[in-house]
């Protein structure tokens, strides 16, 4: 049975967190001298922002239908993934805590877990980038903390079958971690609906992908009222400043928008995929549920450096596991779809 307790590092059970000035006080009214801020500024920056961004998240909250108090923030999804590591793993000289890693992966998980010292356990991917169950729970042991879980899946783009998550979400007694930052580019159901069904899910969006804010730097962790009480007395006072706050604001304000966006690059996904085929040196497209094209082709290194040459950048994935020879290109716009097109269609043998 997943018990909360049992997973948080035990000094953090009873550290108290620091109180900010806005903690004390969250009116908007009155002469602020508590926060040692300047005072005589004209700028409409001298202010510490709200620590807790209720504004952000309460428009997040009718969003995704979710209790504020089941949203967190940070600075971008990688705050998220680690303070999530920070909070429950114990590095490697006191114990031999680790994470389960899935490759081919978001590299932010890899990273965060060598920067905290945390052991990796990986289980990689089928050949169709599906979750491998039987060598998933083979390699769980004692001290497995945490699974992340990329679906739609970076680099292959692809959505990981929902039953395979929800027997890892049954039988794991540690935290799953969901990673949707591609999700409004699939129709499935996102797993932030599945919160209270299981405690110990988190599932992580962005605001950087669909909602076209990468710039901005801000990520979401949806879980229960438990595990974003960990994460907030744990995270730095201000993680979130107050122009982005703001300017997120403005930016949920307008749905519609964000639907209309998400509509169009799977429209531009779907030309492209389709043209991409024509191509003779491209031997497979993956499938998509993201804004994105795993491409296999002849040679990638060297078609990445003649696009290079065009001033045409996509990612060269060539040298990740289960990814030889491949491309992932992003879609662009119509004109940029068409320019990659017209490159590719040079290099053509």
């Amino acid at each position: 049975m997943f018990d909360i307790t049992n997973l948080l590092r035990p000094h953090l059970q009873q550290m108290n967190s620091y109180s900010s000035a806005r903690d004390e006080y969250t009116g908007k009214v009155g002469i602020f001298l508590d926060a040692n801020e300047n005072t005589i500024t004209t700028n409409n920056f001298n202010r510490y922002p709200d620590p807790h961004q209720h504004a952000v998240k309460t428009l997040i909250a009718g969003i995704k239908a979710v209790n504020i108090d089941n949203i967190f923030l940070g600075n971008g999804s990688d705050e998220a993934i680690d303070l999530l590591i920070r909070a429950f793993c114990e590095p490697k000289n006191n114990q031999n805590d680790n994470i389960l890693l899935m490759p081919p992966t978001y590299g932010m998980y890899e990273v965060s877990a060598n920067i905290n010292n945390i052991a990796i356990i990986s289980v990689n991917l089928t050949a169709d980038f599906q979750l491998d169950l039987d060598n998933i729970f083979k390699n769980i042991n004692a001290n497995t903390k945490m699974i992340f879980i990329c679906s739609p899946n970076n680099p292959s783009g692809n959505l990981l079958k929902r039953e395979n998550i929800n027997l890892i979400l049954k039988k794991f007694e540690g935290i799953v971690v969901i990673d949707e930052a591609y999700a409004d580019f699939s129709s499935e159901t996102s797993f932030v609906n599945e919160l209270e069904k299981y405690p110990n899910l988190v599932v992580l969006q962005t605001l950087s992908k669909a909602w076209g804010l990468a710039n901005l730097r801000l990520g979401m962790a949806f879980a229960s009222k438990e595990i974003i009480q960990i994460l907030n007395k744990i995270k730095p006072p201000y993680n979130i400043n107050g122009v982005t706050q703001q300017l997120v604001a403005e930016s949920l304000a307008q749905e519609n928008q964000k639907n209309e966006m998400v509509k169009e690059i799977i429209f531009q996904r779907n030309i492209l995929e389709k043209k991409l085929k024509n191509i003779n040196f491209i031997t497979k497209i993956y499938p998509s549920d993201a804004n994105f094209l795993l491409v296999k082709m002849d040679n990638a290194q060297e078609i990445f450096d003649k696009l290079l040459v065009e001033k045409i950048i996509v990612r060269n994935r060539a040298k990740v596991i289960l990814c030889d020879n491949c491309l992932r290109i992003t879609i662009g716009t119509k004109q940029e779809n068409e320019q990659l097109l017209q490159a590719l269609e040079s290099f053509e043998k």
